[in-house]
């Protein structure tokens, strides 16, 4: 006997053998069964999922002659054994008259189909016409077979098939009970491939049947054709190798990968699986199609999980993958991966394409959004030594390089140097070159400079110190570096300056409190550097410096200013260590068994571990109520549209972390103004020590003298209180 496919070796002969359709199944079921029979039916659907297969079954229920249940014998279960049955299944019954309408076009052969209807069934009880692909008929054939499909003989059905009913004119399908078939469902497709396997006693692997599923389409015909395909490729098997290397399709698990290296946001590891997909020559287009559809599939899986598909078997690997993005990344990487496919046709070739593609998404990620991925920034993928903060700015020289007078960042390298290290000793040269000794700790008197006490300084150091190290005598390098740290504070005495950025510490030891003195000291010894400068112009001009209440000899005036300086400075470093030890003590308390008041919820707001859109959400929050089980919050409208649940489980977790484990509920309530939300506080100690900052600067003797003597003006814009910019980036 010859072999017969498993699409026809395996068609339904029921309709509880059919594989899916169930809207259609319940519809016809019914009708026969309560004997509400129409006298046309239209079966539309793409092809391969049973249009003509339920005509069939459709045909041996109404034409069954050994279990008839109705009045008329019309059952919805044919037996399958009678001769009437039989004689279907083997497409030779007399009464079932099946036409092709794309080979049968012609009105004449329309016309001679319809002068047959009126004659009564030889075998059968009705009479059935099948057209299939009814679209395919001309409009003079539709036109003949109008008044005979409105009104037909009471034996005859007539029974439609096509893929394309948008071509059909509105008068045939205003006469037919139309039901549509919906495409085949992975699952449902793996699923019935694996009992077929089963009772065919064929070998598989079921990541095979899914590659299978997914080339289907949503056909079970074009599924099983494929099985066929594969049977005889892998010589009585179906493996996964084999069946991808006979679709010659992508293999999902190198989708996934490169989808893993994104969540690691590793760069290096997106470049080097995309080379290896490059040896097997796919298409990269295709690869870009496939990975904005996982894109879709991880937003689903964040939002819903229990909509996820399993359309390739891999829904556990998706939720895994779901848990480290994101929901803002999913987007944007989405996003850029649709655009990125758009502009395919621009690119040089394809899998440069990709490659950009890629690294556009790691390049655009938002820095500030929380990532729970492992890697930490900076990414593997970067190079190794570090960018600048501001790529505008030229790279800063090392602290061991010599000052001069065109490199001001050498000379604030050397100012942090000496407030971080203690003086050297009258027996030591004083250079860049000399090593910092730490293995003695320096004294009190020692870790003083020389003007506030501290151990003198060698006169004739400087004379020993190498040539290319020694400043000018009627410049000391503390002035130059003074005078060049001057455009930082905003002045514009002599013209717009560019901002410079601050010389990270040199020196391993170096305290936090000499960094901030610095810090604040900056703008007060930048002023008397100035003003010691403008004394000299003036004593070269012949202009008494008495007059303007200033010594004659310019080096003690310095003296006298940096003086000033390192007392403000210590005195303010002093007061901001202190400060902060407080803050830290405040911050590490244990908070375990306390009720969260909105007094709590300002004070460690800023010890949440969140950032991003969710920091935002809750800094417009105000605490309505705690009960140790249940925290209420209530949240500005104006913020309504980012009140998430993924961002409530991250307030709720960061919470959890400081002590209060609560079921966290949040309300959109217009706030009345008089209790401050986090973000309104913030706003407001922004701004007093903004305003702080300035009138300190106002009242700033040697900044008055700057304006008196140069015109200068202060820009409040560009002030920045001491330590703002830590704590923010903090």
């Amino acid at each position: 006997m010859s072999y017969q496919v498993l699409a026809r070796k395996w068609r339904p002969r029921t309709f509880h053998e059919l594989v899916g359709q169930e809207h259609v199944q319940r519809a016809l079921v019914n009708a026969l069964d309560q004997g509400r029979l129409h006298h046309a039916y239209l079966f539309t659907g793409t092809r391969g999922v049973g249009k003509t297969t339920l005509a069939r079954i459709l045909a041996k229920c109404l034409n069954c002659t050994d279990k008839g249940e109705g009045d008329d014998g019309v059952t919805s279960t044919p037996c399958g054994r009678c001769d009437s049955c039989q004689s279907i299944d083997q497409g030779r019954f007399v009464d079932l008259i099946e036409v092709d309408a794309a080979s049968r076009t012609k009105v004449e052969d329309t016309r001679e189909l319809l002068d047959n209807v009126q004659y009564a069934p030889t075998q059968g009880r009705y009479k059935v016409y099948l057209i299939d692909e009814v679209h395919m008929l001309s409009t003079s054939s539709f036109n003949a077979l109008l008044k005979t499909l409105e009104e037909p003989p009471p034996h005859v059905k007539f029974l439609l098939a096509t893929t394309d009913p948008q071509k059909l004119p509105p008068t045939v399908l205003s006469r037919c009970l139309q039901f549509t078939l919906k495409h085949m469902p992975p699952e449902r497709i793996v699923g019935h491939l694996s009992k077929v396997l089963e009772a065919e006693q064929v070998p598989y692997e079921e990541s095979a049947l899914w590659l299978l599923g997914k080339a289907a389409a949503g056909s079970m015909r074009d599924a099983m054709s494929l099985t066929d395909q594969s049977i005889a490729f892998g010589q009585g098997e179906v493996r996964h190798a084999d069946v991808a290397a006979m679709l010659g399709t992508l293999d999902h698990r190198h989708v996934l990968a490169l989808i893993e290296a994104l969540a690691e946001v590793d760069a290096a590891r997106v470049l080097r699986e995309v080379a290896s997909l490059a040896e097997q020559g796919p298409d990269f287009g295709a690869v870009l199609d496939d990975l904005t559809s996982v894109m879709h599939r991880l937003a689903i899986g964040q939002m819903v999980p229990s909509a996820l598909d399993n359309g390739h078997g891999d829904r556990e690997a998706l939720l895994a993958l779901a848990a480290q993005f994101a929901a803002e990344d999913i987007q944007l990487y989405y996003q850029i991966g649709v655009q990125g496919r758009a502009d395919m046709a621009h690119a040089p070739d394809a899998r440069t394409a990709l490659e950009m593609t890629l690294l556009r998404m790691l390049a655009f990620r938002p820095q500030g959004v929380p990532r729970p991925a492992k890697t930490p920034l900076p990414m593997r993928g970067e190079p190794e030594h570090p960018q600048p903060a501001r790529a505008e700015q030229p790279p800063q020289p090392e602290p061991e390089q010599p000052s001069s007078y065109e490199d001001p960042s050498a000379g604030s390298a050397q100012v942090a140097a000496s407030m971080d290290a203690p003086p050297p000793g009258p027996s030591e040269p004083s250079g860049p070159s000399q090593p910092v000794a730490d293995h003695e700790p320096p004294t009190a008197a020692d870790s003083l400079p020389p003007w506030e006490g501290g151990a003198p300084e060698d006169p004739t150091s400087g004379a020993d110190a190498p040539a290319e190290s020694r400043e000018p005598a009627e410049a000391p390098a503390d002035s130059v570096a003074i005078a060049e740290a001057l455009p930082q504070v905003g002045m514009d005495a002599e013209g717009p300056h560019e901002p410079q950025a601050p010389v990270p510490d040199a020196s391993p030891a170096a305290s936090a409190a000499s960094a901030e003195a610095l810090a604040v000291s900056q703008v007060d010894a930048a002023a008397a550097e100035v003003a010691a400068t403008s004394a000299g112009e003036l004593e070269q001009e012949g202009v008494s410096t008495a007059a303007a209440g200033r010594p004659t000899d310019s080096s003690g005036a310095i003296s006298e200013v940096a003086t000033e300086v390192a007392s403000e400075a210590t005195t303010e470093a002093t007061n901001e260590a202190t400060t902060e030890a407080e803050a830290e003590a405040v911050t590490t308390a244990p908070l375990d068994g306390q009720r969260l008041t909105h007094a709590l919820w300002l004070e460690h707001f800023d010890d949440l571990a969140i950032s991003g859109l969710t920091r935002n959400l809750a800094a417009h929050c105000i605490v309505a109520g705690d009960d140790g089980e249940r925290l209420h919050l209530q949240l500005d409208p104006s913020q309504s549209a980012m009140n998430a649940d993924v961002h409530q489980n991250r307030i709720r977790d960061a919470l959890e972390a400081l002590g209060y484990a609560r079921r966290l509920e949040v309300d959109v309530v217009e706030l009345d103004g008089r209790v401050e939300t986090p973000r309104q506080m913030a706003e407001r100690l922004a701004a007093e020590r903004h305003a702080q900052a300035v009138e300190a600067l106002k009242r700033d003797p040697h900044i008055q003298q700057l304006q008196q003597t140069f015109g200068a003006r202060l820009v409040e814009s560009t002030v920045t209180p001491a330590g703002e910019t830590r704590k923010a980036r903090r």
